[in-house]
């Protein structure tokens, strides 16, 4: 790795594992750890990784009991935009646009952890892990779409 550029994917998939992650591999070592502590007092005030474990068992209304929601909503944020630096970072400037997917994203999932408390699919609770992961779909779906407009509306100005 030394001496060698970051690609696109490496920075997105280390920065999905965890934020900071791929700061740390573009060598933007200051604002990688400052990433990778944030995450930590997010995860540490929502109490998001017993949530987790709690909703990987099934029990997902435990896990919204044992889950501080207003320290949660502030995850998606730090999440995708720590995700969205390390992608520009590694495609050394990304495309004018390439932002959006990542913007929509946090959107949704920010929307999603709102709406946790009480969304139901076929009567099944979903809970406060499920239901934003299930929206970053719609959030990646609106933000390409986006996305492909504005670089075909920008390209027919020109």
């Amino acid at each position: 790795m030394l001496g060698q550029n970051v690609t696109r994917l490496e920075a997105l998939l280390w920065s999905i594992a965890l934020p900071g992650f791929g700061q740390l591999l573009n060598k933007k070592h200051i604002k990688g750890i400052l990433f990778i502590v944030l995450e930590f007092l997010i995860n540490m005030g929502a109490n998001f990784n017993e949530g987790i474990r709690l909703s990987f068992l099934g029990e997902t209304r435990q896990s919204l009991e044992v889950m501080n929601i207003q320290w949660l909503m502030f995850y998606p944020c730090l999440y995708f935009f720590a995700i969205w630096d390390a992608v520009k970072e590694a495609e050394n400037g990304a495309s004018r646009f390439t932002f959006i997917p990542f913007v929509s994203c946090a959107y949704f999932v920010t929307v999603g952890i709102m709406y946790s408390s009480v969304t139901t699919i076929n009567g099944v609770f979903i809970g406060p892990i499920w239901l934003p992961m299930l929206s970053v779909i719609p959030g990646l779906v609106v933000g390409f779409i986006v996305k492909k407009l504005l670089e075909v509306y920008i390209h027919k100005k020109k």
